[in-house]
């Protein structure tokens, strides 16, 4: 997702003017507050804090924030701040991620951890949060308790996935990982939104589980992308989770089927290798993937989880906003497609 001149036009949603030209600003908006919040007077510590910023992103979690401040009063400051709070949040844990992935490319770019080593990523990380923190204060008790929270659940789901099923159904596990892991940032987000725009209390609370479900299937629609794309759609080299092991919706389906196809078997076989690193059965892998019933099965997993977030809309007043959310969760179901 661009932060270009207008952030929901370019993903081809035909929305009210009025509602993009005002996500639109405040998302030009939290891009400038976010290269001044990232100050350091360290230059080290600067040029570190910056290197994902300037490597840009979808801005996901501030679209969401923008989107939910449309059912108040959307141009409050605290929409900026709150902004700040769950990109800096998510950025911080994208240092940590790629320490724990080993991870060399991150937006198309060397990743911190390959840059300045390990140290220097976790400690960058733990400055992106406590910036995060600090506007967060800004924002009173609340907005602390929340960041707090969502921190909390954060650091679960990555427990979780470092600590893999135990024993536990895979798929479910899975899916609970990513729930907690990302989902839940994007949950607050939606609530920051309806909360610091001045929303209605039973508003703020269905934007959160919007926010909750519509995260859910833009990770799971993200993995697929990794599959389907032919590009760099994704943000990543296409099958780059499948060569590097790691086991997204798709894979997890089709290690679970049971169908007799010599074209399911042969994808099952190379599954169960692991990271698939080898080119000619990374190709013959990823080509399977893309033909498989279960690929059909995680796009239709995509798809429900879509049409969850959208009735989960139903409390809020009908119009403009609204219809733009509905229209993001058809963008979402259909990216893959």
């Amino acid at each position: 997702m661009s932060t270009g001149d207008s952030a929901l036009a370019a993903l081809g949603l035909e929305i009210d003017p009025e509602v993009d030209e005002s996500v639109s600003a405040t998302l030009a908006a939290v891009e400038e507050a976010l290269r001044s919040n990232v100050a350091s007077s360290d230059p080290l510590v600067a040029e570190a804090a910056r290197h994902l910023m300037d490597a840009g992103g979808k801005r996901f979690r501030p679209l969401i924030l923008a989107l939910g401040a449309q059912f108040g009063d959307p141009a409050r400051p605290e929409i900026i701040s709150a902004s700040l709070v769950v990109e800096l949040t998510h950025l911080a844990t994208l240092y940590h991620d790629d320490v724990m992935d080993e991870a060399d490319v991150r937006r198309g770019a060397a990743s911190a951890n390959a840059r300045w080593g390990n140290s220097m990523a976790i400690l960058v990380g733990d400055y992106l949060f406590a910036r995060a923190a600090d506007i967060a204060a800004s924002l009173g008790t609340e907005a602390v308790r929340l960041q707090a929270r969502t921190f909390s659940r954060l650091v679960h789901g990555q427990i979780a996935e470092t600590a893999g099923p135990r024993g536990s159904d895979p798929i479910e596990h899975y899916l609970g990982v990513i729930t907690e892991k990302t989902a839940s940032l994007i949950a607050t987000s939606a609530r920051f939104g309806g909360l610091f725009s001045g929303a209605a209390p039973e508003h703020v609370d269905a934007l959160a589980k919007y926010g909750e479900t519509i995260g859910i299937a833009f990770q799971l629609s993200d993995d697929l992308l990794d599959i389907a794309s032919e590009s760099v759609q994704s943000g990543k080299t296409p099958g780059t989770d499948l060569r590097e092991g790691v086991p997204t919706l798709p894979v997890l389906y089709a290690l679970a089927g049971d169908d007799t196809d010599a074209s399911a078997v042969r994808l099952r076989e190379i599954l169960a290798i692991g990271p698939v690193t080898d080119d000619a059965l990374h190709a013959e892998a990823l080509g399977l993937l893309r033909e498989s019933a279960a690929m059909k099965r995680a796009r239709e997993t995509v798809r429900s989880y879509a049409e969850t977030a959208r009735a989960q809309l139903t409390p809020l007043p009908d119009g403009s906003p609204k219809i733009a959310m509905q229209a993001l969760c058809d963008f979402i179901a259909d990216r893959t497609s």
